[in-house]
């Protein structure tokens, strides 16, 4: 069945890596994930930590630690990290500037971003690397799809970075897309909330939580956790998108054990 064939591919992902050296064997104990293979979309802010601007060390460790605990299961690990702690192309544009100039701004703050995350990921033992939607080949692959595929097999973590190289397209959009092309059996979106919401958490205190819901009425109700057209995408292509709280330690390793976290989006 599909479930064992993706357990085997994991063993594998993983017996390579302790042989590489990369993973320690009592990894081998711990596979149990239900996926080959996921997309993991971190916003920019989440690199600000305390900080009004930039990138706050201490929070990089902490999400190279938390993602290694994924990567130690044997799942396959792309991510779409965003540019949002460094430049807004958006709120740039509401100010005056052009919003293309200031999207390719934005496009540039994410591969800032994702070359820092590279440093901590390696820094802790992760082999990592970091594929770029605009040319920057000096600090960054060029993104190919069959190379990040590659990178894969290799037992690499691979982050997506300069959005989907061009501009009006968000990070959220620049994830569904990245899932869809590599196949990714599951979306994680981690954010500042544990799930999706009726209404804003933060200004409601009746506000109810969903466990479950789908693509159709995450769009009718307007939800604000991805944009539209990421939704719409994530939904014609049958990629369930799990929401959850990315400072609560273990929840990217929970969401791979396929345990109860966050809100789930199917169709």
């Amino acid at each position: 069945t599909g479930a064992v064939w993706n357990a085997l591919n994991a063993i594998k992902a993983v017996s390579a890596r302790v042989y590489l050296g990369t993973v320690s064997a009592s990894a081998l104990k711990q596979v149990a994930s239900p996926y080959k293979r996921v997309l993991l979309k971190l916003s920019g802010e989440a690199l600000l930590g305390k900080r009004a601007y930039g990138i706050d060390p201490t929070v990089l460790d902490y999400l190279a630690s938390e993602i290694k605990q994924g990567f130690e299961l044997g799942v396959q690990l792309g991510i779409v990290i965003g540019g949002g702690n460094i430049f807004r192309g958006q709120s740039a544009a509401e100010n005056g500037m052009d919003r293309v100039a200031g999207d390719y701004c934005g496009m540039l703050a994410t591969v800032m971003n994702g070359v820092a995350l590279k440093d901590a990921l390696e820094r802790a033992n992760v082999p990592t690397r970091v594929m770029s939607s605009i040319r920057v080949d000096q600090i960054a692959e060029p993104y190919i799809l069959n190379r990040a595929l590659r990178h894969f097999e290799k037992g690499r973590v691979v982050i997506f970075v300069g959005g989907t190289g061009n501009p009006y397209f968000t990070t959220d959009t620049t994830a569904a897309l990245r899932a869809a092309e590599i196949k990714a059996d599951v979306l994680f979106k981690a954010t500042k909330v544990d799930g999706i919401y009726d209404k804003d958490p933060f200004k409601h205190k009746d506000a109810v939580r969903f466990d479950r819901i789908t693509y159709t009425q995450a769009l009718a109700q307007r939800l604000q956790v991805m944009d539209s057209t990421a939704f719409s995408m994530a939904q014609d292509n049958a990629i369930p998108v799990v929401v959850f709280k990315l400072d609560e330690p273990g929840n990217i390793k929970r969401a791979l054990l396929d345990q109860t976290v966050g809100t789930v989006v199917h169709s």
